[in-house]
């Protein structure tokens, strides 16, 4: 009996670390669309007032230099990475007029597989 407690907890950790590298997996593709999204927002933003906002906090809240804010562009949760980090924002951007940067599960700039970074450039 306890041989067969032991075989059932070992496949269950094999399961759940499976299973947690998907979600992961899935996380980081998600945070890819978010950056789509933002950019779109970041868009529509800019076709309003003239040019893209000064921090991304502006599409959620109107700034004092939007004369045509016609938002909210984006809700708080859209700010938000699927792993809990803020999306990067630069403005004027490095690749662009404007960057928006997910940077991926460890919340930081740079590294590999699922905390590499993905711009609005890529």
């Amino acid at each position: 009996m306890l041989a067969v407690i032991v075989l059932l907890g070992i496949v269950g950790v094999i399961v759940a670390r499976s299973v947690s590298g998907r979600v992961d997996s899935g996380k980081w593709d998600a945070g890819k669309i978010g950056v789509t999204k933002l950019d779109q927002d970041v868009q529509t933003y800019a076709l309003d007032n003239g040019s893209p906002p000064k921090s991304l906090q502006d599409l959620i809240t109107k700034p004092l230099n939007a004369p045509s804010w016609n938002g909210p562009y984006a809700k708080p949760a859209d700010l938000i990475d699927p792993f809990g980090h803020p999306y990067g924002y630069l403005y004027p951007g490095k690749h662009g007029t404007y960057d928006i940067i997910f940077y991926g599960r460890d919340g930081k700039p740079g590294g590999e597989g699922l905390d590499r970074d993905y711009g609005n450039w890529q």
